[in-house]
């Protein structure tokens, strides 16, 4: 059975969380502003990821209303100093770190509106599955501001410095297929199934060893992106690590007994 509560006592609350059968499930909650995010909706998302409850073995994270995400809500940034600006910005950085590098690998769904701090939302997650009528956006040049919340560390890493560059300086809006072959989605669906196609890839993270999901979302991107005398280190330690845990031998010895399904094709 599922149960549900809401992050921070907003009326109506702006990120509920349900969980399902080990699932968790993460809505942003503010369909009339097509879920841009304010301050309260940023500090949920943050309470959402720093208390996960050990049960929870996956997320899948979406957007109540016609939209995943619209971006910053613009209206927080009238008069703000350049020191709250940096303070805000490193609020961001610090939700979207304990996303990527929390407990349990994430999953967004992604339709409509993933623009601004959307996108950057979305690039923190481990897998994207989006809905043919998204469309992705950084148009923070033509507000006259800059990306705030880790989209210049994170998105140059997925689809390259030159892509991004084009984006912000041209207000480029890329929709799914191309998104998909860029690298900003893994999965491309029809509209209304992303829902349903994150939570039957949930369900098979949901299944793997803790340890080897903690290792691959720990890990593997750290190793990706150190010189290569440190990455093969690095991996080496892991993957000791990962095959010595107590549930790699149990499922080791299934797989050799033939009790464990093989890859297909």
């Amino acid at each position: 059975m599922a149960t549900s509560e809401a992050v921070l006592q907003t009326d109506p609350p702006v990120v509920q969380l349900t969980v399902q059968d080990g699932i968790g499930i993460v809505t942003l909650n503010r369909p009339a502003k097509r879920n841009a995010i304010n301050d309260d909706l940023i500090q949920s998302l943050n309470h959402v990821f720093v208390t996960l409850s050990q049960d929870i073995k996956a997320v899948v994270i979406r957007g109540n209303g016609d939209c995943f995400c619209a971006g910053l809500d613009l209206s927080e940034l009238t008069d703000q100093s350049i020191t709250g600006g940096i303070r805000h910005s490193r609020l961001w950085h610090k939700t979207f770190d304990a996303i990527q590098f929390g407990d349990v690998p994430v999953i967004s769904v992604l339709h409509g509106a993933v623009v601004g701090g959307g996108l950057e939302l979305a690039s923190a997650t481990h897998i994207r599955v989006a809905e043919d009528n998204a469309f992705f956006a950084l148009p923070e040049g033509q507000r006259g501001i800059f990306v705030g919340g880790g989209g210049s560390v994170r998105l140059p890493r997925l689809i390259g410095l030159q892509r991004v560059t084009d984006m912000m300086l041209t207000g480029r809006v890329l929709d799914a297929p191309e998104a998909e072959r860029i690298g900003l989605a893994q999965y491309v669906t029809e509209t209304g199934k992303g829902f349903d196609l994150a939570m039957e890839l949930a369900a098979k993270v949901a299944k793997n060893a803790p340890l080897t999901n903690f290792a691959v979302i720990h890990a593997l991107p750290r190793t990706a992106e150190a010189a290569p005398e440190q990455a093969f280190m690095l991996e080496a330690l892991m993957s000791s690590i990962a095959q010595g845990d107590d549930l790699a031998k149990e499922r080791l010895r299934l797989f050799l007994d033939k009790k464990a399904a093989k890859v297909r094709g």
